[in-house]
């Protein structure tokens, strides 16, 4: 399974967008990482410094967004709808686009969901069993769905 830690994830966002910029080959997974970037022009500056970004602590007194924790958040929400893991996902998903009125507007609402499974999994202490995981997340997403 592929871990990389903090630094090896900022600079894999830092190096795609700079090979972006310079109009180099991208990687498919780099070009999903560009496609999400160019969708979040309030992270581009912050991106365009390698050494800054990794050096950053986010801390969320700062009251803003880790970049890199959202990019990876749309990167995973992409590869999930991939190959429609969990199963359903990919339907929920095309429910959300035309409720939200597009896909950055859906994806920031499963990222909701996904952000909330994870969290109540941190705050029991223990990880839940894959199965309730997928089951709530999937729940969450209906409820995005399905919500005004």
């Amino acid at each position: 399974m592929f871990n990389p830690s903090k630094d090896e994830v900022r600079r894999f966002f830092c190096d795609a967008w700079s090979r972006h910029r310079a109009g180099g080959v991208l990687t498919p997974l780099e070009a999903i990482a560009v496609d999400w970037i160019r969708q979040h022009p309030e992270y581009q500056e912050e991106l365009a410094d390698s050494a800054a970004a990794v050096a950053r602590d986010y801390s969320i007194d700062e009251g803003r967004t880790n970049p890199f924790l959202h990019l990876s958040m749309h990167l995973a929400i992409a590869e999930q709808l991939s190959v429609d893991q969990p199963p359903g996902i990919g339907a929920v998903y095309r429910r959300l686009v035309e409720r939200r009125g597009g896909e950055h507007a859906a994806a920031h609402a499963v990222m909701d969901c996904l952000g909330e499974v994870v969290w109540a999994a941190q705050r029991t202490g223990s990880p839940l069993p894959p199965d309730e995981m997928t089951a709530r997340y999937l729940d969450c997403l209906e409820r995005q769905a399905g919500a005004d």
